[in-house]
């Protein structure tokens, strides 16, 4: 079976299986205690806190450790927020966040707090431009901008250091979420918090760490005591700390020949998956992109059938859209890039993949993919039945799930002259996604919900 979800979590790393069994058995005791065992467990757990500062590029008391990477995101949106209550209490967050993220944003919503998103281009790249545009059009002082570090689900870097800077000019802290970015290096710039998680370069799971520089206002928003600053009360899990700290360290140290590595074989998917399956869209920036993640989507296809067929093909691979038949909501990634959402597939490759292992997947995923759109009788424009229909033909799609819609828009097009309009009902949420998608895969122009709200118009072109 080959694992090609590395975005999700990496197993664990051998350095922190030996780190985890040493720390089991040294750092069982509670480190704030005087006595001999309290003293043992409070060196291991200062060392791992001075080897993941390192790793982040901040000093040891500036960074804490969480119960999970998504624990780090809560404690240190709404630190922060409650840091700067006198400030402000508008929530700045990227389109494109981790749910995590959005989450935090919509507690800081519903509790009161003003909250806007800063759009992304179809790479899904967030434009230092779009920030200084979005803190102008605050309706009152900003109290934090949230942007990551690089995408989880289509690999975009975002250019975090050119953020910072334009937020530090308006007098705004910076959270980073680098849960996908830190393995492979310190996020550049002069950001005020960051977030991780252990479980994405090798740690185990059910750690996470979160870094606030000096200087940052931050008043923890839950009940605090004596452990990590007063910001994450609890017994401080020290044999998982350690792991996490020693596989990213020993990550790091592999990453620059991993990097390097990997992006010849994501350059190698990128290329040759359009070549071999029609109709599919690569997503995510070409260039400023993580080094081990490429995602694609595939009309006419439905992605957790996808997901399921590759899974008995032996590949484990995941998906950014929740675009399947047990959902209605779409990928708000995929969305706010305005790319296509149906059959969506992001391949994640480990560190240590071999390029064999990248083979077989290209050699299999043309079948994979013609097997599933057979299972729902994919069209094409050549063999649409031309009879019955004209220049103001409407399909009612109302009530379909995608894939369904774009597959009746396309098996109706050759109906239409050239030139004709053709109107789809479709109140499915990925249809405002996924039938634009469509028209400019397909060359067809794509007038909008003109008519109704579901009423989405397109021009035949050729």
């Amino acid at each position: 079976m080959a694992y090609f979800d590395a975005a999700s979590a990496l197993p664990l790393h051998p350095v922190a299986q030996q780190a985890l069994v040493a720390a089991m058995e040294d750092g069982w005791a509670d480190p704030a205690r005087p006595h001999r065992e309290g003293r043992r467990a409070r060196l291991l757990l200062d060392a791992a806190r001075e080897t993941a500062a390192d790793a982040v590029g901040c000093r040891p008391d500036e960074l804490v450790f969480t119960s999970s990477g998504t624990d780090a995101l809560h404690r240190g949106v709404a630190g922060a927020l409650a840091g700067r209550a006198r400030a402000g209490r508008h929530l700045l967050v990227s389109a494109v966040e981790h749910s995590a993220v959005l989450h935090a944003a919509e507690a800081h919503g519903a509790a009161g707090g003003g909250v806007a998103e800063i759009p992304v281009d179809r790479a899904g790249r967030v434009a230092p431009e779009a920030v200084t545009a979005a803190l102008d059009a605050a309706p009152g002082p900003t109290a934090l901008v949230c942007v990551q570090s690089a995408n989880h689900e289509v690999g975009t870097v975002q250019p975090v250091a050119e953020i910072a800077e334009r937020c530090r000019a308006a007098g705004v802290p910076l959270l980073v979420d680098a849960a996908q970015s830190l393995g492979w290096g310190r996020v550049p710039g002069d950001w005020s918090l960051l977030a991780a998680s252990a479980h994405k370069w090798g740690g185990p799971g059910g750690v996470g760490l979160l870094a606030v520089r000096k200087g940052t206002r931050f008043a923890p928003a839950a009940p605090v005591d004596e452990r990590e600053s007063g910001r994450v009360p609890g017994f401080e899990n020290i044999p998982g700390i350690v792991a996490a700290a020693a596989s990213l360290r020993a990550f790091r140290q592999e990453a620059d020949a991993e990097a390097a590595r990997l992006t010849e074989l994501v350059e190698l998917i990128r290329r040759r998956v359009p070549e071999l399956v029609p109709d599919v869209q690569v997503v995510g920036d070409p260039v400023r992109r993580l080094p081990h993640l490429v995602t694609f989507s595939c009309l006419y296809v439905d992605g957790e059938t996808l997901l399921h067929a590759l899974d008995r093909a032996e590949f484990s691979v995941s998906s950014g859209s929740s675009c399947t038949s047990s959902t209605l909501t779409p990928s708000h990634v995929l969305h706010a890039m305005g790319v296509l959402s149906e059959g969506n597939v992001r391949v994640s490759l480990p560190p240590g993949t071999g390029g064999d292992e990248v083979e077989r997947l290209l050699d299999v995923l043309p079948g994979v993919v013609s097997e599933v759109r057979s299972q729902l009788v994919p069209p094409t424009e050549e063999t649409a039945a031309p009879a019955g229909g004209g220049p103001g033909l409407v399909v009612d799609s109302l009530g379909r799930l995608c894939p369904i819609p774009v597959i009746e828009l396309a098996r109706a097009i050759g109906r239409v002259p050239v030139d004709g309009i053709i109107t789809v009902l479709a109140d499915d949420v990925a249809a405002r996604l996924d039938i634009p998608a469509w028209c400019e895969l397909r060359g067809h122009a794509y007038l909008g919900e003109v008519t109704a709200p579901f009423a989405h118009q397109i021009r035949r072109l050729h």
